[in-house]
């Protein structure tokens, strides 16, 4: 039919999937894997890894690929004179920094077969990230516990002890992740922080808090409140702190420790809120952020069973305050 529109077939084409690593974990570590971008100018693979990998220092790239520890999907040594091909996969064990250990054990509080629930102690970070590898409780674990796919249900942060969940079947990840995003998970966290005999509560403090990258704390801004936290004090001395009860009804970053600040009650042992201070040496674990994750209960999405585990964890400020206080002078 003359003027008639071309007819426009859908797309079918659709993304390259992701092959297995062919490289094991090491000592409970993934191996690094890369994509080969798509653009760019590079001839062979090995100019792109030299340019992407360039922080790693001089003559390091050259260093893994004469050792042959980069590898393709078929687990063999790729040359470093192969052609860039964009889409190509390679995987390489990266070099890890050295990690000061964290001395405080990470008490498993219940192990299924499909779930793994831990008492993560301060100062030992949730997952992999940043200068933290090798000490953090997904590794331990993975190590410890013989479970390479063992992976995190949520994040909780490196100060903050209590209790954290993991997965240990890949397919069911989704189901237990969508609980926390979806708020499906009842937590309650414990704090120790000032006691002001002024303030009234219980309270429910709504807020709208941002957390930009590369800033270290979170602020307070003006618009539609995006945190809420329940505070209620449950127990108080006249001649020193109190402990806090605080249920968060959402999950932004730092959100118990900026509602606290915001009342003038900033959790002890907190070196963002309300200020930031020097960071202490590594290995300092004398003065640990006063916050624990105490309280977890949900309904298992794969199981039915209704799950409520508690922290066997104390505050040290609150069960020996002087000694908690001494520790930092």
């Amino acid at each position: 039919m003359r003027g008639a529109a071309p007819v426009r077939l859908p797309d079918v084409r659709r993304r390259r999937p992701i092959p297995p690593s062919p490289l094991p974990q090491r000592d409970g570590v993934d191996p690094v894997r890369v994509r080969l971008p798509a653009g760019g100018q590079w001839a062979t693979v090995r100019e792109h890894l030299a340019q992407r990998l360039s922080a790693a220092g001089p003559g390091v790239v050259d260093a893994m690929f004469a050792a042959g520890l980069i590898v393709g999907a078929d687990g063999r040594a790729v040359p470093a004179d192969t052609p860039y091909a964009p889409g190509m996969f390679l995987w390489f064990h990266r070099e890890l920094p050295a990690e000061v250990p964290v001395p405080f054990p990470l008490e498993v509080v219940h192990q299924d077969e499909h779930i793994v629930v831990v008492d993560k102690p301060h100062f030992l970070a949730t997952t992999p990230r940043g200068s933290h590898i090798t000490q953090t409780a997904l590794t331990r674990l993975r190590h410890e516990l013989g479970i390479p796919e063992l992976g995190a249900a949520h994040r909780l942060d490196r100060l903050t002890a209590g209790l954290v969940l993991f997965i240990v079947r890949p397919k069911e990840r989704g189901a237990y992740q969508t609980l926390f995003r979806d708020r499906l998970v009842r937590k309650e966290y414990e704090a120790v922080a000032p006691y002001d005999p002024a303030l009234a509560l219980p309270r429910t403090v709504r807020s709208r808090i941002v957390k930009e990258r590369g800033v270290l704390t979170a602020e307070e801004v003006e618009g539609e409140p995006n945190a809420e936290t329940l505070v209620d004090i449950a127990a108080h001395r006249a001649d020193g702190p109190a402990r806090y009860r605080l249920v968060p009804g959402t999950g932004q970053t730092h959100q118990l420790r900026v509602h606290m600040n915001a009342l003038g009650l900033p959790i002890l042992g907190d070196p963002l809120y309300p200020e930031v201070t020097p960071p202490v040496p590594a290995g300092d674990f004398r003065r640990p952020l006063q916050l624990l994750a105490r309280r977890m209960e949900f309904t298992d999405p794969v199981t039915g069973v209704e799950h409520r585990f508690v922290s066997g964890r104390e505050l040290a400020a609150w069960t020996s305050y002087d000694d908690w206080a001494a520790a930092g002078q």
